[in-house]
């Protein structure tokens, strides 16, 4: 168990003393962020304020990670090597698209399509890759069974289980990358979505049918390994945040929301809960969903509102509600969810 801490520990102190390093960096290639001239304009102040941090938050939850499995000497994963891979591979298709605003000097990256297409491909990749690997006791990183709170009966096939993966990680990327349009909102939401996953990864270990024989086990392919890597990612954001929070001295970028929203989808997909990702990350999913119903109503209506803006945050600024207020007012929500999120899963061994 000392490895999550140790893990969590060297991710936030390489993240929280990291940062000032990245900020001077950026400010001195002028890589800053661009502001869009619709959006509200309280946020014009922030043009130039150095973006792309989630360079600091991928690197420092990987030191964090690989460190402290050398301190330990307990082998990684296969698991947390896969979730890895897709946070750093999104991570990088984020950089992509930063790096074209940044210096093309307009709001204008990756376009959608592109942004879609590069997400499903290494969704896809991470789900056909993890449904094979399987260890002694034939389990695989990822399941073919439908979990809701765990796995269920329902036996899915592999071309449904990939489908599946790659609407996730793509849902929960798109999700994280609309939330982070205030100081600190995605870092902090995201902070408390993996500590939920910490505490379920150590549960599932400890609830294991080969530590723990019963009725009520969990047949899940290296829950303990999946917890040290969701520690070395909260502690990651949270040394982040220190210098994220309003008023903001570096934004993450695409750089980080890409790679924390595919973090988020792939520890749903290799701890079984799938399903309880909808909870367990529940203010990205009022924010998406905000996105998705203004849409679709303006398109009904032929251009009315429902929002007077959307992503949710936005509609809030542009009602005059402080920036800081809508934070902690959103953080608590996100809370709640993770509150709720993991009440259904202790609820659910409990009730078996």
């Amino acid at each position: 168990m000392r490895e999550i801490l140790i893990s969590g520990a060297i991710a936030l102190f390489v993240s929280l003393f990291g940062t000032p390093f990245l900020i001077r960096l950026l400010a001195r290639k002028g890589y800053g962020q661009i502001i869009r001239d619709d959006g509200p304009t309280s946020h014009h102040t922030k043009r130039g304020t150095p973006t792309m941090g989630g360079i600091i938050i991928i690197l420092a939850s990987l030191l964090g990670y690989f460190l402290s499995h050398a301190i330990t000497q307990v082998s990684v994963s296969v698991s947390a090597l896969l979730v890895m891979g897709l946070f750093v591979s999104l991570g990088a298709l984020g950089f992509a698209d930063d790096w074209l605003k940044v210096s093309r000097q307009k709001s204008l990256g990756l376009t959608g399509r592109q942004k879609i297409l590069g997400q499903t491909v290494f969704a896809a990749i991470f789900g056909g890759l993890g449904i094979h690997f399987a260890d002694s006791h034939s389990l695989t990183p990822i399941s073919l069974f439908l979990s809701t709170v765990r796995d269920t009966s329902l036996k899915l096939g592999p071309i449904i289980v990939v489908i599946l993966i790659i609407v996730m990680v793509t849902a929960t990327s798109n999700g994280v990358n609309l939330t982070d349009g205030l100081d600190g909102l995605a870092t902090g939401a995201s902070v408390m979505t993996f500590l939920a996953f910490v505490l379920i990864g150590v549960w599932e270990f400890g609830e294991g049918c080969y530590v723990t024989a019963g009725t009520n086990c969990y047949l899940v392919r290296d829950p303990l390994d999946l917890a040290v890597l969701a520690a070395s990612l909260a502690g990651a954001c949270t040394g982040f945040l220190w210098w994220n929070a309003s008023p903001a001295k570096i934004f993450m970028g695409d750089t980080g929301s890409l790679a924390l929203g595919g973090a988020l989808a792939g520890f749903a997909a290799t701890l079984h809960i799938e399903l309880l990702l909808v909870p367990l990350g529940g203010l990205f999913v009022i924010i998406t969903m905000s996105v998705i119903i203004q849409r679709v109503y303006f398109k009904l209506t032929h251009g009315k509102r429902i929002f007077k803006m959307a992503p949710l945050h936005h509609h809030f600024e542009l009602l005059g509600w402080g920036e800081v207020t809508i934070l902690l007012r959103f953080w608590i929500i996100a809370g709640l969810g993770v509150a709720l999120g993991l009440g259904l899963f202790y609820a659910q061994w409990v009730a078996r």
